[in-house]
């Protein structure tokens, strides 16, 4: 992840003006996600109830998230910011070593977070069943999930906080927070799996404070999902996305194995989250003062 010079000068803009613009951004984006996906519900004929749908259902309904996540910030960054799009941080020049970096922060993480759940007894593998089918179909729609998550909230909503006199870190948070709570309704959700949901959002847009680009937050929210998901077994946010490469068993449902909501409901999650974003601004920080 290479630093670079991004702050761009502008006039301050007002609270006010930040505040309509983040609010006609979030509100197109709730009404948009509701259009479209009650469509796709009717289309498909789904009952709404999490783990009914197949895989390429889940694509239809995450295709539907998208652009529900696009389209408003195509308006809102020319009509309210006078932005361009490029502001959202999508740019791929020389960015193919942030993928990667995603890729390896998701392994580190849940290779000591997996790795001592099966140490500590928290977790046990009763089987393996490999299904290319289930695993490549997952990586698809977890693709989904990362653009649309990390355009909304990173690209957009941080982006946005990050333009202002405000300090970095307490937009982040602020933009965390927001993210914590687009999984509210989410199965099994609770306390612990709430806190760590603001905690991976600020793992996630910790880079994107220096960088203003999205590609390592994408990539390590991708496989942030399949690893946890689709290969290791564990629920996801509380959702199953298909059978899993890895069947596990929780002898019981504690705070260290993150029970039904999945490993982001884990205190080894929370630790694990602590340390990596500190490390992550660490370098930062210490990269811009030498």
């Amino acid at each position: 992840m290479e630093q670079e010079n991004v702050i761009r000068q502008e006039n301050p803009r007002t609270g006010v003006h930040v505040l309509i613009s983040l609010s006609v951004y979030i509100g197109l984006y709730f009404f948009l996600s509701m259009v479209l996906s009650v469509a796709a519900y009717l289309g498909l004929g789904l009952s709404g109830v999490h783990g009914s749908y197949t895989l390429s259902q889940y694509a239809v309904i995450q295709i539907a998230s998208l652009l529900a996540s696009v389209l408003p910030a195509l308006f809102v960054l020319k009509y309210c910011d006078s932005r361009p799009f490029s502001d959202l941080g999508l740019s791929i020049r020389g960015r193919w070593k942030d993928f990667l970096y995603g890729l390896l922060v998701a392994v580190l993480l849940y290779g000591i977070g997996f790795g001592l759940s099966l140490a500590l007894g928290e977790v046990r593998i009763m089987g393996v069943h490999f299904s290319f089918t289930n695993l490549a179909g997952s990586f698809g729609v977890c693709i989904l999930i990362a653009l649309t998550e990390e355009i909304m909230i990173r690209g957009y909503v941080l982006g946005r906080l990050l333009r202002t006199r405000l300090n970095k870190f307490l937009s982040l948070l602020i933009s965390s927070v927001l993210f914590s709570l687009m999984h509210l309704f989410n199965p099994n959700v609770a306390f612990l799996p709430m806190l760590n949901l603001v905690l991976a959002g600020c793992l996630l847009g910790a880079a994107f404070l220096y960088t203003r680009n999205l590609w390592f937050p994408i990539s390590l929210h991708l496989f942030w999902n399949w690893l946890q998901g689709p290969v290791l077994g564990y629920k996801v946010s509380g959702i199953e996305l298909c059978p899993p490469m890895l069947q596990l068993q929780l002898p019981e449902n504690t705070i260290l194995n993150g029970g039904t909501f999945g490993f982001e409901g884990s205190i080894i999650c929370t630790i694990l989250m602590i340390v990596l974003t500190g490390g992550i601004i660490w370098y930062f920080e210490r990269r811009k003062y030498n």
